[in-house]
């Protein structure tokens, strides 16, 4: 009897734990995997785990080497600092920075974590990142170099003031104000392998730009030559007004010897950026034709030793977003999106002949190649991050690393669906259908269409910490995910065409996919609402004039509300530019702002509302959603305002992050009742 109890016991906590759902507080529990570079001799894998703890509104990231003979891993740092930007040295050392210290360290140590010892401390120097040369005997490091004058320094009587003084623009940008510094790239030269000199010399010898990209560009962005005696690297040299109207950035080539600088790149318009040699010394990096489309086609260039070049990808209707070179040369592996996820290919250098490699319901990020193998990173809607191993020859993968699999047992997830749709003007379009975990088809559920930022960004197979599909599901919501008009991987004519068309066919495209959604019998068309962020905001709040009462509530985040004063506030005004035509008071605009503005539909507003927006975004700033809140307000609908003072455009923390995931579920079960 006591046998058959405790059997019973066992059986019903089993039966609990697989009946749980994803919520917002398990969410944060995930380990959150990246990296993924395998050793010089091919043995072990190099990645990193970042992990939350809540209480404490921090995250922390450790280093973690697996085994590819034995397919285990082991932890190399458990420090209460995160280590980052780790990479592989000769001997399958590693070399990484940290925090542990005052200042900011670089380290080494062997793969196993042992023999740890620190090379270098910069105390006074601000360092955000480092990439080490291929014979080491330098690692090149990105350094705040202060390059203009402060208010302070022009008045030095007045060290109290807090005052800025603008004649330019690019005074802003994402999410912080300039610092008067630029991210320059200084070199420093190693001794005997254990000791870098902390004086370096910067490449850009005072030059009032940026080394990278910013403010998202890192190492990526720059490398040594294969004889460790060149660095190239990208910069966009232009300055104010110039800048903020241009993607035009160049690559450059710095000559360690000579301390000569020479441009790479003239004749190629667009972003140019994240270059690789091969062991051929050919060199390839990612390029972009027009000037001021920042979600152009992305072409990877070849250039040989002779200096001619070729476009490798030219009559590949796919845009690439990472690639990475084969040792022996001869062959290029890219990723990028089709048909609403992300694949590895295969390109022949010589031929031009490519293949698709992986396929299936996912989305690869990463590349690193030995012998006959890529090590990706591949994550989906219902599945975070892990590092694969996939055979070139045959296709077949192989999943190594298993970081949250023992919290993945005990949740019951989603199921997604591929679904096609005819759109108004007879095309077909990919709508991913995500439903609740323990779907039953007899029961009536209520629908979220969601609407995605870019505009023109993927919408794949992604596992957000924020706009996670699978939890919204997991909350007893259908979820109905178009790739409507302006997204990647359906060629370059509908991912182009929603420029300067932002309110047309891109919303007609949503009607189609919820209208679409809402003739099942399991989807309760009185119980439907509408959910985005950035173009996605700016989706709502349009959605909102013209839907006709289809939708019973509305979320925006960080939406653009009124096109004419977003105009005026963004920062990057190559991408109002292109997308909307220039600016609004050109007599051949107005028509487009006065077609496309949102405000411009309030009249028609009569379904309750939550706007959310960060206090320092700044490509939409906050006045966008303060001024939906207040016209939803003055009209007398429901609405509510949830702003992060702190947050930029997207909302990093762990416990803001969780007030923002909280109210938003909150706000639709008051009005879709789940």
């Amino acid at each position: 009897m006591k046998v058959l109890f405790s059997f019973l016991i066992v059986c019903s906590i089993f039966v609990a734990n697989s009946q749980n759902t994803l919520t917002p507080e398990i969410l944060w529990k995930f380990n959150r995997v990246s990296g993924g570079t395998v050793s010089p001799d091919g043995n072990y894998l190099l990645y990193s785990q970042r992990s939350f703890n809540m209480a404490e509104n921090k995250g922390n990231t450790d280093l973690f080497v697996l085994d590819l003979k034995t397919n285990k891993s082991k932890q190399i740092t458990e420090t209460p600092f995160s280590e980052f930007e780790a990479q592989w040295g000769r001997n399958n050392k590693i070399w990484f920075m940290s925090t542990e210290k005052d200042g900011i360290q670089i380290w080494k140590m062997s793969f196993d974590g042992t023999e740890k010892q620190m090379v270098s401390s910069f105390a006074d120097a601000e360092i955000e990142g480092f990439k080490l040369a291929p014979n080491e005997s330098f690692v090149l490091t990105i350094e705040a170099v202060k390059v203009n004058q402060t208010v302070n320094d022009k008045y030095p009587d007045l060290p109290k003031a807090n005052a800025r003084v603008e004649d330019d623009l690019m005074y802003r940008h994402w999410d912080h104000f300039d610092d008067f510094k630029k991210r320059h790239l200084v070199i420093h030269q190693i001794s005997n392998s254990t000791s870098i000199e902390i004086n370096g010399v910067d490449i850009l010898n005072g030059e009032a730009f940026d080394g990278i990209l910013p403010p998202h560009g890192g190492s990526e962005q720059f490398c040594f030559s294969n004889d460790s005696k060149k660095i190239i690297y990208t910069s966009k040299k232009l300055k104010g007004k110039e800048f903020a109207q241009s993607t035009n950035s160049e690559l450059y080539e710095y000559s360690i010897e000579s301390k000569k600088t020479r441009t790479l790149s003239e004749g190629y318009l667009g972003y140019d950026n994240n270059l690789a040699f091969s062991s051929m010394d050919q060199m390839a990096w990612l390029s972009m034709a027009r000037n001021g489309f920042e979600a152009d086609k992305n072409n990877i260039i070849i250039r040989d030793g002779s200096g001619n070049d070729k476009n490798l990808t030219k009559d590949i209707d796919l845009s690439v977003t990472d690639f990475a070179w084969h040792p022996s040369g001869k062959m290029i592996y890219f990723i990028a999106v089709i048909k609403g996820t992300a694949h590895v290919f295969e390109m022949d250098i010589a031929t031009s002949k490519y293949r698709q490699i992986t396929i299936g319901q996912f989305d690869y990020l990463s590349i690193s190649i030995f012998g006959d193998n890529l090590y990706c990173g591949r994550q989906s809607m219902v599945n975070p991050t892990d590092l694969y191993a996939v055979s070139i020859k045959k296709g077949k993968v192989t999943e190594l690393t298993h970081s949250n699999e023992d919290l993945l047992k005990t949740l019951t997830m989603p199921k997604v669906e591929e679904r096609w749709v005819e759109t108004t003007d007879g095309k077909k379009m990919l709508v991913w259908m995500v439903y609740p975990p323990n779907f039953d088809p007899s029961k009536k559920y209520p629908a979220l269409l969601y609407c995605n930022g870019g505009p023109q960004s993927a919408v794949s197979q992604f596992f957000s910490y924020r706009w996670n599909l699978a939890l919204m599901a997991s909350q007893g919501y259908i979820v109905v995910a178009p790739n409507r008009r302006g997204l990647p991987g359906f060629g370059q004519e509908w991912n182009d065409a929603i420029s300067k068309d932002w309110g047309g066919q891109a919303m007609k495209d949503y009607l189609s996919a919820i209208d679409n959604a809402s003739q099942e019998p399991y989807v309760d068309e009185t119980r439907l609402g509408a959910v985005g962020a950035s173009y996605g905001g700016y989706s709502v709040y349009m959605l909102a004039g013209i839907h006709e009462n289809r939708f019973k509530t509305f979320i925006a985040h960080c939406g653009l509300f009124n096109l004419e004063s977003w105009y005026g506030t963004t920062e990057e005004l190559f991408f109002a530019n292109w997308d909307q035509g220039g600016p609004y008071w050109l007599d051949e605009n107005k028509e487009n702002y006065k077609i496309n503005s949102p405000h411009n539909y309030v009249a028609n507003w009569n379904t309750p509302l939550l706007v959310i927006h960060g206090g320092l975004d700044y490509r939409v700033p906050e006045s966008e959603g303060m001024q939906a809140f207040q016209a939803a307000q003055l009209k007398g609908i429901k609405s509510k305002y949830l702003y992060f003072p702190t947050e930029s455009h997207w909302v990093q923390s762990p416990q803001n992050s969780l007030v923002w995931q909280r109210e938003f579920f909150e706000w639709l079960k008051e009005d879709l009742k789940p």
